[in-house]
């Protein structure tokens, strides 16, 4: 079984800090690892909504060098520190980043997280999108 480890450049830290990567993509799927509110340099974001916000953030850039889009999700795990609390807010910024009604979703209260001060872990699973075959101009084929 082939398997690419995915890390983006901004992330090469996690893989030398905390010796995990950020996704391995094997075969037609692409397995993240949960995704948290925290800047390049590993320091956790205060603020919950900016904290929620650096969450997606994060895990747009894992699935784009992937070469995935959040709509290639297929499978979505959020873990929460403090869900009732929080949960409003998250989904308002899930909302506001993420496609709507688009893959399964389980939404588990934790009582911590890694690192003291994080709210909220995202962890997907994403299929690779299909490669559109090229034309003779080498154009994908008109729709």
């Amino acid at each position: 079984m082939e398997r690419d480890i995915i890390v983006p450049m901004e992330m090469q830290s996690v893989l030398e800090r905390a010796g995990y990567a950020p996704a391995v993509r094997v075969g037609g799927l692409v397995f993240c690892a949960g995704q948290v509110g925290r800047d390049a340099g590993m320091t956790v974001i205060e603020d919950p909504e900016a904290q929620f916000e650096k969450c997606w953030d994060n895990l747009a850039s894992v699935l784009s060098e992937a070469g995935c889009r959040f709509e290639d999700v297929v499978e979505m795990t959020t873990y929460h520190v403090g869900l009732r609390q929080h949960l409003e807010l998250f989904r308002k910024v899930k909302d506001r980043v993420f496609p709507r009604g688009t893959c399964a979703w389980t939404c588990i209260g934790v009582s911590e997280l890694a690192h003291p001060g994080l709210l909220a872990e995202i962890k997907v699973v994403a299929a690779m999108p299909v490669q559109q075959p090229a034309t003779p101009t080498g154009l994908p084929p008109a729709p």
